[in-house]
């Protein structure tokens, strides 16, 4: 299934700090071999099976290999048990998930359905924005951007943005910017009032993502009255 010039053209959207080992496989083509294997142990595996196979998975160094253990695993979510948060960090935090794509994949896939599950996982996930690895932070940040979209965790999405404001990684600046677009869909009022009362200490690339829907009058004016006076 891979292809060595897509592997090679791939590499052109990853940072040089992000080690990235590719077979060259499309991510659709990745999601149907997923749900082929998902399809063929569905009723022989309960959700530690699945967890296992994901663990497989992510200790390869291949990053589809990742997205396959992610994506199986993310068809049991109904079952998934509050310690599967815990497992995430360890994976994260091990450097198995160590660069922008991975991350984005797992956050969604794994960490959005346990929030909707256990919603008390809440402030331990915003908690690791205060962790010293950009993987971990960044994983505090993705999981909200679909709950966001829906209008659902506003607050604790603004809080982890609010929390970040300071980091200095641009991923991070970048994810925060997705969340904060992701939340003015359903509440537009509010991402305005944000970006207003924070605007000078909120990055500009965080913010330049956050208002690149809003009309470009709208654009303007917030790009303007929120300068800060003096860049550190």
């Amino acid at each position: 299934m891979g292809d060595p010039v897509r592997a090679e053209g791939a590499r052109v959207y990853f940072k040089k700090f992000e080690p990235i080992v590719l077979y060259g496989v499309a991510v659709p083509e990745g999601r149907r071999l997923a749900r082929e294997l998902h399809a063929s142990v569905k009723d022989a595996w309960e959700v530690a099976d699945a967890i296992r196979f994901c663990d497989l998975c992510v200790r390869r160094p291949h990053m589809e290999l990742k997205w396959i253990g992610f994506f199986v695993l993310g068809r049991f979510a109904k079952d998934f048990p509050r310690s599967l948060l815990g497992t995430v960090k360890r994976w994260v935090s091990a450097g198995l998930c160590n660069n922008w794509a991975l991350v984005d994949a797992l956050a969604p896939t794994l960490v959005t359905p346990l929030l909707e599950r256990y919603p008390d996982l809440v402030p331990v996930l915003t908690g690791w924005a205060a962790s010293a690895n950009l993987w971990v932070r960044r994983t505090a940040v993705v999981p909200f951007v679909p709950l966001a979209r829906k209008g659902r965790q506003l607050d604790a999405a603004y809080g982890v943005v609010l929390s970040l404001v300071d980091d200095r990684e641009d991923l991070i600046h970048k994810a925060c910017g997705w969340l904060l677009r992701e939340a003015g869909k359903t509440d537009m009022a509010r991402l305005e009032r944000f970006l207003l009362a924070h605007g000078p200490r909120i990055p500009r690339t965080t913010l330049r993502y956050a208002i690149e829907r809003m009309p470009a009058a709208r654009r303007a004016r917030l790009l303007r009255v929120t300068r800060p006076q003096a860049r550190r």
